[in-house]
């Protein structure tokens, strides 16, 4: 054999043990905002559920992949994308003390999961971008509608050292992190809904399909 062609076939060899050997580990992605570098705002909101639209499995994350592309680990979430998300903003709104009882909340805050990963190829890796929704808790409309991403990197893990998915997880975690402050402590959010109508009252700027009063 030409030894051209055994470095070929060692190479692929090698790629089909690695295939072989793919595992998958769960972690969970955490929001811990800074309270110096979040606004504050009244008790009016609630959450509803965020809705996943990555086109992914409800808890894929990623996976960790060789320079030449070979998956080695896959990274799921241990419990769905979307409860996560939904939860990242329930804690949040609870840290700026805008969370309500859902019986007294004039807002619902809630949208959609366009992505949410975290990748190693040269560097790794976490992003997010999320289309959040403002709704009026009477009934229904949308009073604010935007996107907002977060990216996180990091040069920090050196191949052969260990598995990556802690890190990949933190930064992760981060850009979910900043998509969520950007999406409430949005300034131009914040100006909407201070000027806008009560539940029951005014025309808004559009609907949520299907949405009855009371859905949270």
């Amino acid at each position: 054999m030409m030894p051209s062609r055994l470095c070929l076939f060692a190479a692929a060899l090698s790629s089909l043990l690695l295939a072989s050997c793919t595992t998958t580990s769960q972690i969970s992605l955490d929001y811990a905002s800074s309270t110096g570098h979040i606004m504050p705002g009244a008790p009016e909101f609630v959450t509803q559920a965020f809705t996943d639209r990555r086109d992914v499995g409800e808890h894929d994350l990623g996976t960790v992949r060789t320079q030449i592309g070979t998956p080695v680990e896959h990274v799921q979430s241990r419990v769905p994308v979307a409860e996560m998300v939904t939860n990242a903003f329930g804690y949040a709104l609870q840290g700026r003390g805008m969370l309500s009882q859902r019986s007294g909340a004039r807002y619902i805050v809630t949208g959609e999961i366009l992505d949410l990963r975290c990748q190693l190829l040269v560097h790794p890796y976490g992003y997010a971008r999320l289309r959040v929704s403002i709704l009026d808790a009477g009934t229904g409309r949308v009073l604010h509608r935007e996107t907002y991403t977060g990216e996180r990197q990091s040069s920090a893990y050196i191949p052969g050292s260990g598995s990556p998915v802690p890190l990949l997880g933190d930064l992760a975690s981060g850009a979910l992190q900043d998509a969520v402050d950007r999406a409430l402590d949005d300034q131009d959010m914040r100006s909407r809904i201070s000027s806008g109508p009560r539940p029951g009252s005014g025309p808004a700027t559009g609907e949520v399909s299907g949405w009855q009063p009371g859905m949270l």
